[in-house]
């Protein structure tokens, strides 16, 4: 298995069940043991998701994210370039896990986390596809 180094930039890229990228996030590696992939993203870090998640998040309009979703489930989006905001992120992806977990801070300290259950990551040569 391949690891990366501290400070390394990966990219995440969330596979939809019919095999096409749903979203990508460039994240900077914090660690990688054999135990857990970590990772962190802050502000301004580049990441590609669907336009009507976009036009959501540019609204602020909670009903276009409930497109998005739909879109997702009728497998029908296209992704458009966007940048992460607001929080930063660590994410710690245990290798082998069908989840992650991802917390989400502010200047004030831990925002918010949750569970994402999800694949164990795949982890691919830079320019193919899916995880990292």
């Amino acid at each position: 298995m391949k690891t990366f180094t501290t400070g390394e930039t990966v990219v995440r890229r969330d596979v939809h069940r019919s095999g096409r990228v749903w979203s990508e996030q460039a994240l900077r590696v914090v660690a990688d043991t054999g135990e857990a992939l970590v990772t962190a993203c802050a502000p301004g870090a580049q990441a590609r998701w669907p336009a009507l998640y976009a036009k959501a998040r540019a609204q602020g309009d909670r009903s276009v994210r409930t497109e998005a979703f739909e879109a997702m489930a009728a497998g029908e989006w296209e992704l458009t370039p966007g940048v992460w905001q607001e929080t930063e992120l660590l994410l710690w992806k245990p290798q082998a896990a069908w989840f992650s977990i991802n917390a989400f801070f502010t200047a004030g300290g831990l925002r918010n986390w949750y569970v994402n259950f999800e694949h164990p990551p795949r982890r691919t040569r830079p320019g193919s596809t899916p995880w990292i």
